[in-house]
């Protein structure tokens, strides 16, 4: 396939990596130019492109980028999108970050904003994973602790080439839903970012709490705003499985919770 990626921080340049490793055609951009991209071009094979070219007749592109930045594209972005290409939409929203979005705040889920503002339908996926899990812990199918990813949106057919795609670097994939139903993985859901089994995965996305997910994950960014730069990302991961109640018996898990807690009362 052809893959453009907009967006080339931590998730959009681990995926070009994957892509390339099953040797897609890929091309990466970001808001800073081309020619910012040339380490990262050497690092993963990708093709640095401007963003408006990153979308021009790909097979499949990818949305890696905050929030915030999503009203910033290009009006004509997807003029020569192909209209059966998928969108994948990784964002998430954090008001801390993007500063306060209204219909987001009333409750609009984050990859319905962005399909409005994009005028297609998007595909959202591989939001709730942190990027050295997707970088590290791709595993063959049939693997007893293959992560397993939500993936959520109204064509059935772009959801499998999402889905066959993820299967194909490394993950299992369930379907979510409608694009409505993805916020049972946004930001402060137990379905975000615990690294879950495929058997693991529908009961905590069933667990989702609409009303209580902003509070926890505005008390969880200003925690992770508080860290040290060289906090092991695979901490967070522990403290989102024992939030998830997936790793109740695991002291690692413990462990991390209690580091994050005294980072934050030193920081007060």
């Amino acid at each position: 396939m052809r893959i453009g990626i907009i967006g080339a921080g931590n998730i959009g340049a681990t995926l070009a990596k994957h892509f390339r490793r099953l040797q897609h055609t890929v091309l990466i951009a970001n808001s800073r130019g081309p020619e910012t991209l040339a380490e990262l071009a050497k690092e993963t094979g990708a093709t640095p492109v401007a963003i408006r070219e990153a979308a021009n007749g790909v097979d499949l592109l990818v949305i890696a980028i905050p929030m915030k930045s999503v009203p910033e594209l290009p009006q004509d972005l997807l003029a020569n999108l192909p209209p059966k290409s998928p969108i994948i939409d990784t964002g998430n929203y954090y008001p801390l970050r993007d500063g306060r979005i209204p219909d987001l705040d009333r409750g609009l889920a984050e990859s319905a904003w962005t399909s409005r503002h994009l005028r297609r339908p998007v595909i959202k996926a591989m939001n709730n994973i942190v990027s050295d899990s997707l970088l590290k812990k791709a595993l063959p199918r049939g693997a007893k602790k293959r992560i397993a990813l939500p993936v959520a949106g109204e064509n059935a057919q772009s959801k499998k080439t999402v889905m066959d795609l993820l299967d194909a670097v490394g993950f299992d994939s369930l379907d979510a839903g409608s694009l409505s139903e993805s916020w049972r993985f946004q930001p402060g859901t137990p379905a975000y970012c615990p690294d879950p089994t495929i058997k693991q995965l529908p009961k905590l996305l069933e667990r989702a709490k609409r009303d209580k997910a902003p509070a926890s994950r505005d008390t969880a960014a200003k925690l992770m705003a508080k860290l040290p730069p060289d906090f092991p990302p695979q901490e967070l991961v522990r403290v989102s499985r024992l939030s998830a109640g997936l790793d109740l018996l695991n002291p690692r898990s413990w462990f991390a919770l209690l580091h994050l807690l005294s980072v934050a009362i030193r920081s007060r």
